[in-house]
């Protein structure tokens, strides 16, 4: 139950980024995969998967607050080739990681939202993952191949987010195996 203010804004606006998040992986996935990069395209939808998992996460620590709500999220935009479209995913993760979600996290702490600083810390760490692969991902692109992965796995819990492994145990949030869904072509 969220009591203070400013922790229910700032999960209104988390909520509305990693859907916004959720649907920009979506297009620019398949914007890879037309581009000839299938690898990266999986890469994307993967991702697109773990921000959906953060938005449902963000929604139910708001869970007592009903109606309706205006949500400041900010929201990149633009098509374009594969390797613009991982820049700003790289940039939007980057946004999340060092900024957006540390101050959010320390907020929800200060106001003892436990559910709300629990969500932003699960979001916080597999969002410097994302910003790893992605950073990865155009390394390859930019010099003209297609990312090298075999599969990722995506932790149903809290997002987490591993390339070519699923680990017995979420390091995040201590969730078995059997909860990472895998995403392979």
């Amino acid at each position: 139950m969220v009591k203070n203010e400013i922790t229910a804004q700032n999960l209104r606006s988390a909520f509305g980024g990693e859907s916004q998040a959720y649907q920009r992986y979506i297009v620019w996935g398949k914007k890879a995969e037309k581009d000839g990069f299938p690898k990266v395209g999986l890469l994307f939808k993967a991702i697109a998967y773990a921000e959906q998992i953060h938005a449902g996460n963000h929604f139910e620590a708001h869970s007592n607050l009903e109606g309706d709500f205006l949500v400041a999220a900010g929201a990149g935009f633009g098509l374009g080739p594969t390797s613009e479209n991982l820049e700003g995913a790289i940039a939007g993760e980057n946004f999340e990681s060092f900024q957006m979600y540390p101050s959010y996290h320390l907020v929800a702490e200060d106001q003892d939202e436990k559910d709300a600083a629990r969500s932003f810390h699960y979001a916080l760490e597999a969002e410097k993952i994302h910003s790893k692969l992605f950073s990865e991902a155009r390394e390859a692109v930019e010099a003209g191949n297609d990312y090298k992965l075999e599969y990722v796995s995506i932790c149903e819990v809290c997002g987490h987010t591993v390339k070519d492994g699923t680990p017995d145990k979420c390091p995040i949030c201590g969730a078995p195996k059997e909860k990472f869904k895998e995403f392979r072509e």
